[in-house]
């Protein structure tokens, strides 16, 4: 009992007291990412957001419902007609998979939820485990503290927040968790040399290649970080272990899905993790050349190694090059074009540029996606050149890299949330660290001066052994204890001076700490009116707030409702290309082109529809077997991101394809005028007319509250389409196609009339017969 009494020491039972504390903490963070982000079911309903989730929740009925084979093989009939889509081989099935299984999970445990209710709680689950991360990664750069701190920031980072809210059911909800497990796990081999852990990072990786086509993110900011160790001569076996499981094993799992393929060795996005996996190779060898044999044969094997490396590298090389020159894009997809060169979608792929969310941010959107993370973004990396470590320096790379591609891509500030929420874990956590440092020797100081001047006459009034007494053989032996006790408090010494370099006044010290609450609670105010006010909302609900109350405008699912229940199962409708995953989702309706964008020449052809006058637009959407045509028009309400405001998109990428269709005829002087000074090619087309049918009757002038302008053209009659459905607030309106005999019924009647006029006048000539 004395012997296991004596082992347990004050600063072990601190230990244990801080890693159950941190537990703690930990837990708390979880809760605090989760129930910040159920704010859109409080205020509205369980209801999934967006578009793009609506099929992912699709897919994962089907999923649920059929099984995994009949997912892998389901050719999708409803979208894209008359074309379809291999749903198995053209989704990341991540996120399908992962809310599938917790469905299966929590049914087979007796929890009763529904396949919807799983998918809207999906993404605040996996916040919490993306903080959890995040707290991992944190901490093998700078320690637990640290890891908290980052932790806790991510939690409630907006940028996050707006693409994880209950019922944003989107592949980002899962593979930003992914993102950061992957980093932490190579972050852990790089410092540990375990080979567990090189495999869990790539298995890790596998899932993230399977959640999200980001993934291209890791294959090639590793790469770089690797290189950035071979050239900064911190090359070490435990970089070989990290790095060469997860380009072999990773690169073979992400083989395996169907979406990626031969992608995953084919394609120029993934040649920079070979290149520098063969550099990587050539290093290593050198390195053990060096340890076997003596300096001259050194030299002599290093010369032919290099030169055999060179000869492999170029061979490589030319290999990719003549990969990348049979390609017109040069091996690389359109939206990493568009990544290093901002203004190549722009000038050639308009589907990519008008998506919103692929247009780079303004700078009041990184304040409100970050908050004041973007000033404390600096000092963390002050702090991770004290010292620099590999891990420091992976977590300056990644950093560095996420600034760029969030300035190109408004839709990256997610990949750069993370990383601001790292490096200012580290920079509050260090400035923490300095400032109660500094109270505390301040403190300390303050007592032992006391303790001096209390107790020096108690000191002095000792009384202390003759040194003449003294044997000349304990002079010498307390001579090298003094002299050993001054080599060993040598290295203790310095460490205290330079701690004390660091050291505050106990005033400014006080100060600064009020300061970072503060700055802590500004921050924390701003999450929680982002979670509450800015992202909540659905965008199928939407509401508006004036002097008369709380507006709800939920024209969208009665117009979907509509269509489900009063056309018919094999009815195809047109729309633009944004509003076709939730017709097939919620209307059970075919429709021609839908979020995916797999095929430009579909979604131009029905651009150009939108485009042409009625005629034309009759003609092309009668080939395709359209028997409805859904317009949303937002001029009523004052809603902006109606088909108006996106018509230039559809005649750009039209015209793309079909020459005949030019932007310019749709321009009065370069600027885009709906009013009476805009272009009789304007005035004409169809999504004029679908727009602003019959919207003189609502106030008598036609004002477009959108546009802030009335209307150019105000009266007139639709004669290949009629109007069969307009919601509440005109938000979305449905027009079906007039069949042919519609159109030529006027026409036969003519001819009748003109034959029997004809036939009339013959029996006039005729002379009647008395007799009969």
């Amino acid at each position: 009992m004395a012997a296991s009494s004596d082992t347990v020491t004050p600063s072990s039972l601190r230990l244990a007291f801080g890693n159950v504390f941190s537990l703690f903490i930990l837990i708390l963070i979880g809760v605090l990412a989760f129930s910040i982000r159920i704010f859109s079911v409080i205020k509205y309903e369980s209801v999934i957001h967006e578009f793009d989730p609506y099929f992912n929740y699709r897919v994962t009925q089907f999923l649920t419902k059929n099984g995994i084979y009949d997912f892998w093989n389901w050719f999708d009939d409803r979208t894209w007609y008359p074309l379809g889509r291999v749903i198995g081989g053209t989704v990341y099935p991540g996120l399908t998979l992962t809310a599938g299984t917790l469905w299966w999970i929590l049914n087979s445990l007796n929890i009763p939820l529904s396949v919807e209710t799983v998918c809207v709680f999906t993404a605040p689950t996996f916040s919490a485990f993306a903080a959890w991360a995040t707290y991992l990664l944190t901490k093998e750069v700078k320690g637990a503290g640290a890891g908290l701190t980052a932790a806790a920031l991510l939690a409630m980072v907006p940028s996050y927040i707006s693409r994880s809210v209950a019922g944003s059911y989107d592949n980002e909800a899962v593979a930003i968790f992914a993102l950061i497990f992957t980093f932490y796990l190579y972050i852990k081999t790089l410092n540990t040399g375990s080979l567990f852990y090189a495999t869990l990072n790539a298995l890790s990786y596998f899932y993230m290649v399977c959640s999200w086509g980001g993934y291209t993110f890791i294959i090639n900011l590793i790469p770089m970080h690797a290189l950035l160790c071979i050239v900064t001569g911190r090359y070490s076996s435990r970089l070989y272990i990290a790095y060469a499981p997860l380009v072999i094993l990773g690169t073979l799992l992400a083989a395996l899905v169907p979406v990626v393929g031969f992608n995953a060795v084919m394609t120029s996005e993934h040649f920079a993790s070979f290149l520098v996996f063969l550099i990587l190779n050539v290093v290593g060898l050198v390195y053990y050349i060096k340890g076997m044999l003596t300096p001259k044969m050194f030299k002599v094997a290093v010369t032919l190694v290099v030169s055999a490396g060179l000869i492999v590298c170029c061979a490589m090389v030319a290999v990719l090059v003549a990969l990348v020159a049979s390609s017109p894009t040069k091996g690389w997809s359109g939206r990493s074009l568009s990544l290093l060169d901002p203004t190549y979608a722009s000038k050639y792929i308009p589907i990519i540029a008008s998506v919103s969310e692929h247009q780079p941010p303004t700078w009041p959107s990184y304040f409100m996606d970050i908050n004041v993370l973007a000033f404390l973004v600096p000092a963390g990396i002050i702090a991770c050149f004290l010292p620099l470590t590999d891990a420091s320096s992976f977590v300056i790379l990644y950093l560095v890299t996420s600034v760029y591609f969030s300035g190109v891509m408004v839709r990256l500030m997610l990949v750069l949330a993370p990383a601001a929420c790292i490096m200012s874990g580290i920079a509050l956590s260090s400035a923490f660290g300095v400032f109660t440092r500094s109270i505390k020797f301040a403190s300390i100081g303050k007592q032992t001066d006391a303790g001096d001047n209390g107790d020096g006459v108690t000191q002095n009034d000792k009384v202390k052994p003759d040194r003449n007494e003294e044997l000349p053989k304990e002079k010498a032996s307390r001579k090298k204890k003094k002299e050993k006790e001054n080599v060993e408090k040598a290295p203790i010494a310095t460490k205290k001076s330079e701690k004390r370099l660091l050291m505050l006044p106990m005033e400014a010290s006080v100060v600064a700490i009020l300061l970072l609450i503060l700055l802590g609670a500004f921050y924390v105010v701003h999450c929680v009116w982002a979670a509450a006010e800015a992202y909540s909302a659905p965008s199928i609900v939407l509401t508006s707030q004036s002097h008369d109350g709380l507006h709800v405008f939920d024209d969208f699912r009665e117009a979907y409702a509509w269509l489900s229940h009063n056309t018919d199962v094999d009815d195809k409708v047109a729309s633009w290309w944004d509003y076709g995953y939730q017709t097939t989702a919620m209307a059970n309706r075919t429709v021609i082109v839908d979020n995916n964008t797999w095929n430009n020449t579909h979604i131009a052809t029905v651009g150009t529809a939108m485009s042409s006058p009625e005629k034309a637009a009759w003609e092309i959407f009668n080939s395709l077997d359209v028997k409805y045509v859904l317009v949303v028009f937002g001029g009523l309400v004052g809603y902006p991101s109606d088909d108006i405001n996106k018509f230039l998109w559809m005649v750009r990428i039209g015209g793309g394809v079909f020459p005949h269709i030019k932007e310019p005829d749709y321009l009065r002087d370069g600027q885009y005028r709906i009013d009476s000074m805009a272009t009789p090619t304007m005035l004409n087309s169809l999504m004029y007319k679908l727009s602003y049918y019959r919207f003189v009757e609502t106030d008598g002038k036609g004002y477009d509250r959108v546009r802030r302008t009335e209307i150019g053209k105000k009266h007139f009659k639709l004669t290949h389409f009629e109007e069969v459905f307009t919601t509440h607030h005109w938000m979305v309106r449905l027009y079906k196609l007039k069949p042919p005999k519609n159109r030529i019924r006027g026409k036969t009647k003519k001819s009748k009339s003109k034959a029997t006029s004809t036939s009339s006048k013959r029996s006039a000539t005729q002379k009647k017969n008395p007799w009969q």
